[in-house]
């Protein structure tokens, strides 16, 4: 485990969350993907983010913490040998791959990576 990743939060309204994390948080906007249902706000110099996630487009968004891998693909089995249940498989996302699963208190976990191959 190497950093903090990102942190998500989901969202009943987008607009009203950017409005909140922008005019007043004053938090400067990272990226915009308003239409793919995600907006990310910086927190001073870090490289991890906020990202809003909007409701309409992930029903099922949750409260996340993702964490910095260097390589999901090859940490994956290892984990799943210590019993870490999944949510799914490993996935591609814009900047590498990622995967999801619960704590035993139900906390949702992600780990990613930059290995955008």
């Amino acid at each position: 485990m190497k950093n903090y990743d990102n942190f998500f939060f989901p969202s009943d309204n987008l607009e009203e969350s950017r409005k909140f994390y922008s005019d007043i948080l004053g938090l400067p906007t990272k990226f915009d993907f308003s239409q793919q249902g995600m907006i990310a706000f910086k927190v001073g110099e870090e490289e991890s983010a906020i990202i809003i996630k909007d409701k309409n487009k992930f029903p099922n968004a949750q409260p996340a913490i993702w964490i910095e891998v260097e390589d999901v693909r090859k940490l994956y089995p290892e984990l799943k040998e210590k019993g870490v249940k999944f949510l799914a498989e490993p996935f591609k996302i814009r900047t590498g791959w990622a995967v999801e699963f619960t704590d035993p208190s139900g906390n949702l976990l992600g780990i990613t990576d930059y290995k955008n191959d």
